[in-house]
């Protein structure tokens, strides 16, 4: 689903918080309609990185979103694909992580100001913690912002040097 910036009206938590998710949407499709213009094969191609090609980045970036999302809903998480293995297409990557940054950001337009201030409980094999549900989604978002900058990296290290531009001030002054 298509999300539309959100109307611009007073500012509150809860519109602000539905614009930065939307916006995380907004990147990501960018990004994906960016990467379809390319050679498939150069999503699979071997790099230094964190991950080892763009195709595992973006699944990364999908995989943790995923995570991230069932800890703000508080429900189980879904089977990792990080402990699982990810066998599908690049097609399958860049439909699953748009289908999945639209979830997250309709998901965050279903919550309100008090919504936001309410603890949610992290439990992991790694961490454990109480803290706010926006201090999550926080998190959430910079990693994600965090890694579309090491597609463009890896992007440019295959070749590919006309990534887009996905600042978060070029999506709200230009939109």
């Amino acid at each position: 689903m298509a999300h539309a910036i959100a109307e611009k009206t007073e500012l509150t938590l809860a519109s602000f918080l539905t614009d930065l998710a939307i916006y995380n949407q907004w990147a990501n499709q960018k990004l994906v309609e960016w990467l379809k213009t390319k050679p498939v094969d150069l999503m699979e191609k071997t790099v230094p990185s964190s991950f080892p090609s763009l195709k595992e980045t973006l699944v990364h970036i999908w995989d943790t979103q995923r995570f991230w999302v069932s800890v703000l809903q508080q429900v189980p998480p879904p089977p990792s694909f990080r402990l699982l293995g990810f066998d599908g297409t690049v097609e399958d990557v860049f439909e699953g992580i748009v289908d999945q940054s639209a979830e997250l950001a309709d998901y965050v337009q279903s919550l309100t100001d008090s919504d936001w201030q309410q603890e949610v409980v992290l439990t992991t094999p790694w961490v454990e913690g109480v803290r706010s549900r926006i201090e999550f989604l926080q998190h959430c978002l910079n990693h994600s912002s965090y890694h579309r900058g090491q597609v463009v990296t890896i992007g440019r290290n295959v070749g590919l040097t006309d990534a887009p531009m996905t600042d978060y001030s070029f999506y709200f002054l230009m939109s």
